[in-house]
């Protein structure tokens, strides 16, 4: 496997500052998800607030990705392109935000409810949130590795009767966007590297109400569930520090 960059005290402080604006960039526009809110207005606010705060879309032309923030409705799996699209009583939204500030990255989602969610919705929101912060929560173990983050995340799918995203995956977060290692949220055969101090990375798993498997639409960035039924994600990014885990997305 490629080298894991490992992070010095100041890198993860930086990272922590990034951290702490997208969280409340990502909660501000948490509270703009309701009926008749386009996800355009949701992008506007997202690239305003971010430069606002002298901090860099990280989204906006990263590969050519037209907008500043991933908006992904109902059965849009990730990277949903925002448009004139109308949120409507009983959408979820995913809102993916992730900022550049003073150099460093940082990445977070969350599920928002649009109106008054369907009961499915709900348990699935819920077991998305419950499978991001138990992988956290296994970072924190004693010789723990990655493949103990798609173990547990498995587990709990499954017990739900939901499936896990495979084609899209975690990954280490710092001066780069995208660094090793890949995080992935599934259950492998072979145990992953070890989790060690000063790694820095996000844990995003995609769950699915039906099956696990995703298509791609004509724009080359929109992936949606393959039996059109709902997914639903959320995503920090944490640190391995020596007092243990560390959510560095979080609002101050």
């Amino acid at each position: 496997m490629p080298k894991i960059l490992i992070k010095t005290q100041k890198e993860i402080e930086r990272i922590r500052d990034c951290g702490a604006l997208v969280a409340e960039t990502l909660a501000r526009a948490g509270e703009m998800c309701k009926p008749g809110v386009t996800t355009q207005e949701i992008d506007n606010f997202v690239k305003e607030f971010t430069l606002k705060n002298g901090a860099i879309p990280a989204c906006l032309g990263y590969n050519g990705f037209p907008k500043s923030v991933c908006t992904s409705v109902n059965e849009v799996v990730t990277h949903g392109i925002p448009s004139s699209y109308v949120l409507k009583n009983s959408d979820i939204i995913n809102v993916d935000i992730t900022s550049i500030l003073n150099g460093y990255h940082a990445d977070s989602s969350e599920t928002f409810f649009v109106g008054e969610p369907k009961p499915n919705a709900s348990e699935l929101v819920a077991v998305s949130r419950e499978c991001l912060f138990e992988g956290i929560r296994v970072c924190g173990l004693s010789n723990a590795r990655f493949s103990d983050i798609g173990a547990i995340i498995s587990g709990i799918t499954e017990e739900h009767g939901f499936s896990v995203v495979r084609d899209y995956c975690g990954h280490g977060i710092g001066r780069s966007f995208h660094e090793n290692p890949l995080v992935l949220h599934y259950r492998q055969m072979l145990p992953g590297p070890k989790i060690e101090q000063g790694m820095v990375f996000t844990i995003e798993p995609m769950i699915n109400e039906g099956i696990h498997k995703t298509r791609l639409l004509a724009d080359k960035w929109t992936a949606v569930t393959a039996d059109g039924k709902l997914s639903a994600q959320w995503e920090h990014t944490i640190a391995i520090t020596p007092h243990g885990v560390e959510i560095l997305t979080l609002a101050r």
